[in-house]
């Protein structure tokens, strides 16, 4: 980070003073205060300070960081492991801190998740923030042109009523509400039959131990109120190989392997 000087400021408790114009000011704050990193750039260097913001998130293994700007503009990206990173420069950034087990991009936020309580996020906050402030000031493209990037809820020719009625209540209902936690919910189907919509949990919400309740007090509760053909609303399993990468690095592995 030479010619760039930053500042941490760790706020904590349910008060915070903040100086403005000269005064300390007590604002009131959640419990659970964001940290702020402002950095101030070199005016030589020629690059845009940052300011970015850390949220608690209802999973105590995750994090999410506001840079301030946008992320990624067309929707969520998941990356459950460092395999599915390798599309993404700043998640291949982010595995590469020792204890981070997966990364998701939001519209303007990113969620990291850490391995255990055994590492603080004391320690894996500064590596973070330098990571993604090093990334946005490179000008490098969030994903590579070669990845191929699903658009779950975007209602297709073939889907029917009950279909485009469940991606729609997905998308502009439910999705925000999961978002704000650090987290994503994509719909995977809906089996006529049965009733039942299997949707996949991202982020924050992967492992967080209050995702059952969201997911049958929220969501089923939602989609069965508004569509009635809806009776079940299921999480699917995902391997720990699975992600955005996946099938692009198993035909490179295979291709390796020819060779």
């Amino acid at each position: 980070l030479k010619g760039i000087s930053f500042r941490v400021f760790l706020l904590s408790g349910k008060m915070q003073s903040v100086l403005q114009r000269g005064k300390f000011v007590l604002r009131s704050l959640r419990q659970q205060s964001p940290l702020y990193f402002s950095s101030h750039l070199n005016a030589k260097s020629g690059r845009r300070s940052m300011f970015i913001q850390a949220h608690d998130t209802p999973n105590i293994h995750s994090v999410k960081f506001s840079p301030g700007r946008v992320v990624y503009d067309k929707g969520t990206l998941d990356f459950p492991n460092a395999r599915a990173a390798m599309v993404s420069p700043l998640a291949k950034a982010l595995f590469r801190i020792d204890g981070v087990t997966s990364v998701f991009f939001g519209p303007d936020f990113i969620t990291v998740t850490k391995k255990d309580d055994d590492i603080s996020w004391g320690d894996l906050k500064p590596f973070i923030f330098s990571s993604i402030m090093q990334f946005f000031n490179s000008g490098a493209p969030l994903i590579s042109e070669r990845a191929d990037l699903p658009q779950d809820t975007l209602i297709r020719e073939e889907d029917d009523e009950v279909v485009a009625q469940i991606k729609e209540l997905l998308d502009s209902r439910i999705r925000p509400n999961v978002q704000d936690d650090g987290g994503d919910i994509s719909f995977i189907s809906f089996n006529p039959d049965s009733g039942v919509v299997t949707v996949k949990l991202q982020g924050a919400c992967t492992t967080c131990s209050s995702s059952k309740v969201t997911l049958k007090q929220g969501v089923e509760n939602m989609l069965m109120h508004y569509v009635p053909e809806v009776k079940e609303v299921v999480a699917e399993e995902v391997p720990p190989e699975e992600g955005p990468a996946g099938a692009e690095a198993a035909a490179a592995a295979a291709g390796g392997a020819d060779g």
